[in-house]
């Protein structure tokens, strides 16, 4: 439609209607999604890539019962199990992302919020290295205020808390806490001046209007960076038996709609675009996003860096 395209160049986020007919519409109109995509995404970030990668801190033992999480301790997965890795584990990845060409490295630690004591030792190590040349972003959990202004005080430049999918859905994926909680979180980073990376994991069985509520609420949150996750089903959590991964075409309009929502946001591809893209991989870049995440996931492996670098250079776009 035409005024896709007109919204896309003028930054003019798509209404809700708008959003779902984007969802909704035949293969054969694809290219004229992507069009917008592409349009949307050269006005506010160009030819530009930002990557990040992330260190899975603390694994496992999760008391929370996300349908989908490898390290909830309620789901009898072979994920591993350790509390927060040492001051020097946590410095020697970082010291690693110096090497590559990111932007962001991500501290991320299992179960619903981090300790007193975990707190306090990760701000230490976040001031030791605030003025390194990889900013820090960090996935504590639901924490509140004071913490994570301790946290921005300690040079920390981004909190990560996805909201996971729609709050109509949420209920289906998550008994232990809510959706409010979440969205507090992000609300709290806001306050004290972090920007913000929320996102969420697609393909849990929610229905397109579901992935419009969300992009809508992420635009409404006014977030920075929008990380888009695609379900790698794993064995023995309630989700592989009950959720679909989504079909390539899909998984690009799906990366359009967001892209078209949050006109304004990075929008990064994350887990699961390997496994579910394949030979369209490529193609997240004409479907708008503006970013990876390189170098493995959390309990999933990625693929080489070497081969994520590559990748980019296919698709014309400069990390």
């Amino acid at each position: 439609m035409r005024k896709w395209m007109d919204k896309a160049k003028a930054g003019v986020a798509l209404d809700a209607d708008e959003a779902l007919a984007v969802l909704d519409a035949p293969q054969a109109m694809l290219p004229t999604i992507l069009d917008a995509a592409t349009a949307s995404r050269r006005r506010r970030f160009g030819h530009t890539a930002s990557l990040c990668s992330i260190l899975n801190a603390k694994s496992g033992l999760c008391a929370e019962d996300c349908a989908f999480c490898a390290q909830s301790a309620r789901h009898a997965t072979d994920v591993a199990r350790y509390d927060l890795l040492s001051d020097g584990e946590i410095l020697a990845a970082y010291e690693a992302a110096c090497k590559l060409p990111v932007g962001h490295f991500g501290i991320v630690t299992s179960g619903k919020a981090v300790t007193d004591a975990e707190l306090d030792r990760l701000c230490g190590l976040i001031a030791s290295r605030r003025d390194g040349p990889v900013a820090f972003c960090a996935s504590l959990g639901t924490l509140d205020e004071n913490q994570l202004r301790r946290l921005k005080d300690a040079g920390l430049t981004r909190y990560h808390h996805n909201l996971e999918t729609a709050e109509s859905y949420f209920p289906t994926i998550c008994t232990t806490h809510r959706y409010a909680d979440r969205v507090a979180t992000v609300r709290a980073a806001r306050r004290v001046g972090l920007a913000v990376c929320s996102g969420g994991l697609l393909g849990l069985g929610e229905t397109r209007r579901h992935r419009v509520e969300l992009a809508r609420a992420l635009r409404e949150l006014g977030v920075d960076s929008v990380p888009l996750n695609f379900l790698v089903p794993i064995p023995h959590t309630p989700a592989a038996g009950f959720a679909r991964p989504l079909e390539p075409v899909e998984i690009l309009k799906t990366i359009a709609m967001v892209r078209l929502v949050c006109c304004d946001a990075e929008v990064k591809v994350c887990a699961g675009r390997e496994l579910h893209l394949r030979e369209r991989e490529k193609e997240i870049f004409a479907a708008g996003a503006t970013g990876m995440m390189i170098g493995g996931y959390l309990t999933v492996r990625g693929r080489s860096v070497e081969e994520d670098l590559d990748l980019l250079a296919r698709a014309g776009i400069k990390p």
